[in-house]
């Protein structure tokens, strides 16, 4: 594979559907939103009553289950406008490819965050919040162009990752009142949800291997498409067609 031969702008979905897409993964961040705000003022005036009952209790048999409700409450007003922000952020750039793949892994994020608050915190402290969330999030949209070969995507990724690298430090042990193993738990399950999620379709014109196969013409059944590579005038027309693509999907966006 030479150059962008191999890597998707659009990939499987045209720029109408991303469209389409990126609204629905607006109206389920602002729905999570709208959630997590009334939880909390349900929670605040019954004096956090919802944080003593749901809160994640590490090596507690009994609060295993909370690691799924966790994520939606929050200590303080202080606590839910610090996450506020970054969750919708983070959640609609991880969305906006398909909300029913956010939603798995928005399960596998909230587990492998819970459960490393679970087993290796001090079983004297108690954790909620959606900060778990926000790493895995962070996590899958920094990898995802990458496994899922999108220009596009990886681009997000990398502006991401440059602009909020310093996540990555409060995911260390040393910050006082903060779960960082919570933090950490997310970002792996959000690396790992980049590489099980990632789009496993091969896209048309990515195959450096393809040929004609001798007999297989029409009728035989087991023809293979001829997919053309360097041709007599220097032109690559599977790179030509990437860089269309991607010129095409900006323009839709309204970024050209």
């Amino acid at each position: 594979m030479r150059g962008l031969q191999g890597w998707k702008s659009a990939g499987p979905q045209t720029a109408e559907e991303m469209i389409a897409e990126a609204r629905k993964a607006f109206f389920v961040m602002f729905g999570f939103m709208v959630v997590i705000w009334a939880l909390q003022i349900v929670n605040w005036t019954g004096d956090y009553d919802l944080d003593r009952e749901f809160a994640v209790i590490p090596q507690n048999p009994d609060r295993l289950a909370e690691i799924l409700t966790a994520p939606f409450l929050h200590f303080s007003w202080q606590h839910i406008e610090g996450n506020s922000g970054p969750l919708f952020v983070f959640g609609f750039l991880a969305a906006y490819r398909g909300v029913v793949r956010f939603l798995w892994l928005t399960l596998l994020v909230a587990l492998t965050s819970g459960l490393a608050v679970w087993v290796f915190q001090s079983s004297n402290t108690a954790s909620v919040g959606a900060s778990g969330l926000i790493f895995g999030y962070f996590g899958y949209v920094v990898l995802r162009g990458i496994f899922d070969r999108r220009l596009i995507d990886t681009l997000i990724g990398v502006v991401m990752a440059a602009s909020f690298a310093y996540l990555v430090t409060i995911a260390l042990p040393g910050t006082p009142g903060v779960s960082w193993l919570a933090h950490m738990g997310g970002l792996v399950g959000g690396a790992v949800g980049a590489w099980l999620l990632r789009d496993r379709r091969i896209p048309v014109g990515s195959g450096s291997e393809s040929g004609s196969i001798p007999g297989s013409g029409p009728g035989s059944g087991s023809g293979r498409t001829m997919v053309p590579t360097q041709g007599a005038q220097g032109a690559n027309p599977a790179v030509d067609s990437s860089r269309s693509d991607l010129h095409k999907e900006l323009g839709d966006l309204g970024l050209l």
